[in-house]
């Protein structure tokens, strides 16, 4: 007598299975995504929670003696729905392609859709290749935030809240409210940030830098910073990359061999530096440093003034009180820093005129950039 989980029911299940997946196999072909139905139709079946693993699951509760008899026509079964699935594919695909030859002519005359190969920003390949090179001469790259603290920010490089120096930056400052104020904390052995405000050069991360690590350190500080500023040469965002190099015995003449290194190697090897005394609030002694004209070559031209040179960076030697904020002491160690504008670089580099040309997003002009 059979009854529920006797072999003959379990083997009337699978061969009704088998039947029914085959009248859904043959309608699923008229469906508008034949393909996506038959697939439907073989995991409704065949997948772990399909028809024919449920009616498998039943097995387990069969004697030894009927597990072979049942396993039998459950592998038949599985077989033939299996062929009806692949064959059901083939038909689908078929009248795929056929219903796209019936349709409308294609012509194979016409020209293929142009493809616009994407480039690097100026700006950005510029900062590569920057950072490139001071690695190279044994920089490491240091980052940090770019919402940043008054002490970080103006306190530590010599900057206090009354110095008239903080009207030139222009600064931007920041709700101390806002969720963004948070990410100003911590970085060293430093006081609480103070006022929030967005960086106004990567000199703060010199100086979280000197607060995390002990001397010997030599690293770059690659980021963009914010200035309340904005005309032919000047934008609110812009790109700066800093340097640092502490260690006894550091000196004028290791910032400007390195210097002149640097400009060699990223405008050519007949590049030539002039260093002219300047003042910076950090740095002391300070200079300009200036590299003989890219346009002109040092004969003289409109860009330069017809003075044959192109200011590119400022730079000096580590002001002892930088060194006492950090904790660093000024009788064992020196060390020098300088900084440039990575946007001036990139327009120098390219020979543009006008700055925000770079931000503007205009394709045609971002796309003769690509290499």
């Amino acid at each position: 007598m059979s009854g529920e989980g006797s072999p003959e029911r379990l083997i009337g299940d699978l061969e009704d299975a088998e039947r029914r997946a085959g009248e859904e196999l043959a309608r699923s072909l008229a469906e508008a995504r034949p393909l996506e139905a038959v697939e439907s139709v073989r995991v409704g079946y065949l997948g772990k929670k399909g028809e024919v693993s449920k009616i498998l699951k039943a097995m387990g509760k069969l004697s030894a003696e009927a597990r072979p008899q049942v396993g039998q026509v459950a592998n038949r079964v599985r077989d033939a729905i299996t062929a009806a699935v692949e064959s059901a594919k083939d038909d689908a695909r078929r009248r795929m392609l056929e219903a796209e030859v019936a349709g409308p002519p294609i012509d194979v005359t016409l020209p293929g859709r142009p493809v616009h190969t994407g480039a690097r920003h100026p700006v950005m390949s510029t900062m590569e290749d920057l950072v490139e090179v001071f690695r190279r001469m044994g920089f490491q790259v240091a980052d940090g935030p770019e919402i940043e603290g008054d002490f970080y920010n103006f306190e530590a490089l010599g900057i206090p809240a009354d110095h008239p120096a903080r009207d030139m930056q222009d600064t931007l400052f920041v709700d101390e409210a806002h969720p963004a104020a948070a990410l100003t904390a911590g970085g060293g052995r430093g006081p609480e940030p103070g006022k929030v405000l967005l960086r106004t050069h990567t000199s703060p991360v010199q100086v979280r830098t000197m607060l995390r690590h002990p001397p010997p350190i030599r690293v770059i500080c690659p980021g963009k910073v914010y200035r309340r500023d904005s005309d032919v040469t000047h934008t609110p965002m812009f790109h700066q990359i800093e340097g640092l190099w502490v260690e006894e015995g550091i000196t004028m003449a290791h910032l400007k061999g390195t210097l002149e290194r640097f400009a060699r190697v990223f405008f050519g090897e007949e590049t030539r530096i002039r260093l002219r005394p300047s003042y910076f609030q950090f740095t002391e002694p300070s200079a300009e440093v200036d590299v003989t004209c890219t346009l002109c070559e040092g004969k003289g031209c409109r860009t330069c003034s017809d003075t044959g040179w192109l200011e590119i960076l400022g730079a000096g030697m580590v002001d002892p009180g930088v060194f006492a904020h950090v904790g660093y002491d000024p009788e064992k160690v020196s060390g020098f820093a300088f900084g440039m504008g990575v946007d001036r670089i990139a327009l120098l580099r390219h020979r543009v005129e006008d700055l925000r040309l770079l931000f503007d997003n205009d394709l045609r002009f971002l796309g003769s950039f690509a290499r």
